[in-house]
């Protein structure tokens, strides 16, 4: 039932959404397609959450990991944060919360993948200039 909500609540904020019943489907589905964030529930009819955080294939930019609970406690936290979370909610999740959570993880994506690129361009410049000052030494 959280897993239709999210869903609606998302499509209404014009995000493209995909669901995974099981944690096995969500990774076969990271394989196949690019994602830019997950929401993952700590208990799966299959798995845990935290083992699929881990098992999810990472895209570029990184896909963003939102840990999803009904259970909120400190153990459930550290070991969302272990399995490498990029954030924590607790169900049930306000909309207004979920909306601002994954707009804040998508943020963050675009802003490191710029870095990224700017440290592609910055290496490839540097590499230029020593390519360069190297030919004119000959």
């Amino acid at each position: 039932m959280i897993l239709r909500s999210f869903k609606e609540i998302l499509q209404r904020e014009r995000y493209v959404v995909d669901t995974a019943p099981t944690g096995a489907e969500a990774i076969q589905k990271s394989f196949a397609e690019f994602y830019n964030l997950a929401l993952i529930d700590i208990r799966l009819p299959d798995m845990e959450g935290t083992k699929l955080l881990t098992e999810m294939k990472e895209t570029i930019p990184k896909m963003r990991k939102i840990i999803v609970t009904g259970f909120p406690d400190l153990q459930n936290a550290i070991a969302a944060i272990r399995g490498a979370a990029d954030d924590y909610l607790t169900k049930p999740a306000n909309p207004s919360t979920l909306i601002a959570t994954i707009a804040r993880q998508l943020e963050m994506q675009a802003k490191e993948g710029d870095y990224d690129q700017k440290k592609v361009v910055d290496f490839i410049e540097s590499r230029v200039k020593e390519l360069e000052s190297h030919d004119s030494t000959k």
